[in-house]
């Protein structure tokens, strides 16, 4: 008997969301179909019926960021849109560039959690992952003053914010993993509020 396309959909989530963040926690090149798979509690025969090859899952975890980001989850607890949008991009620098963040891998963005893995990748996760910054700098957009150098601006913060991040990751230096990523949300807020 064949399974329902609910099953088949709330498996194929489950596939993503297990190949999400393994790839954020060892990256494309060192996750394998068969890892994630197990992770998910299929076998790797199931994981054709879902998936092309592993660049469409590795599509698909990064555009799933999207929708299961700690910011998206947030925002929907709170039952109620914020109708100020410096408010929005405010909340999402803060986040962004949080402790909370940067110390838990299942939590951060394939913005700053895959970069190089994405650069080396096919089209379409870097497709995925265009969009990821594309909706981002929407939201700082939103937030700016419709001045002629509005996407210039929102294009810098997430700049500061992913590179922030970015650099912080990559030393053992506590005291510098915070203030590289304190000058980083100072900045952000200052193009945000000018």
């Amino acid at each position: 008997m064949p399974y329902s396309a609910e099953h088949k959909s709330q498996t194929r989530a489950r596939i993503v969301e297990c190949a999400r963040r393994l790839f954020n926690r060892f990256g494309f090149e060192q996750v394998t179909i068969d890892q994630i798979m197990a992770d998910a509690g299929l076998t790797r025969g199931g994981f054709y019926n879902h998936f092309a090859s592993k660049d469409e899952l590795y599509a698909a975890a990064v555009a799933s960021f999207a929708s299961c980001n700690p910011f998206v989850v947030r925002q929907l607890a709170r039952k109620r849109a914020i109708e100020n949008p410096a408010a929005l991009a405010r909340r999402l620098v803060d986040l962004y560039l949080s402790d909370e963040v940067l110390e838990n891998s299942d939590l951060q963005c394939p913005l700053y959690a895959l970069p190089g893995d994405v650069a080396r990748a096919g089209l379409l996760p870097q497709s995925a992952y265009t969009e990821l910054i594309r909706g981002m700098a929407h939201v700082y957009r939103a937030a700016l003053n419709p001045a002629r150098d509005a996407e210039r601006r929102a294009q810098a913060i997430v700049s500061l914010c992913v590179g922030g991040m970015v650099l912080a990751r990559t030393t053992n230096d506590a005291a510098l993993r915070k203030s590289l990523r304190a000058a980083a949300h100072q900045q952000a807020l200052a193009l945000l509020e000018a």
